[in-house]
């Protein structure tokens, strides 16, 4: 789906550590997504539009069986929730701003102290 919301330009203004820049990087951040939390589901809590602005509150759960940005597998199961700013143009998403609780989510996969 990432052909189909994201512009060719798009800009991820918090991208991943060594997170490639536009659509290519999107694809590979979920493709690493899907191997480290295979069982990964996203819900929308709230989204709110205003003008060519979307805001979307979502929770993201699943369980941490593969590594993330070099942290290993922990078997844990996350939930983590985040609020993401996209800016759409001509029905495709160009900029995404994104802020959720990473301290958190390395809590929950056991990397850091509780």
């Amino acid at each position: 789906m990432v052909d189909e919301l994201l512009s060719g330009d798009y800009i991820d203004h918090t991208p991943f550590p060594d997170q490639r820049p536009g659509p290519e990087g999107m694809r590979d951040l979920f493709g690493g997504m899907r191997t480290t939390f295979p069982d990964m589901k996203l819900a929308v809590d709230d989204i709110i539009a205003d003008g060519d602005r979307v805001v979307t509150r979502w929770t993201g759960t699943g369980t941490h069986q593969g590594e993330f940005i070099g942290i290993p597998a922990s078997g844990n199961a996350l939930s983590v929730t985040g609020i993401n700013i996209d800016r759409i143009e001509d029905g495709k998403i160009v900029e995404r701003w994104e802020q959720f609780d990473a301290m958190d989510m390395m809590q929950q996969m056991g990397a850091i102290p509780s």
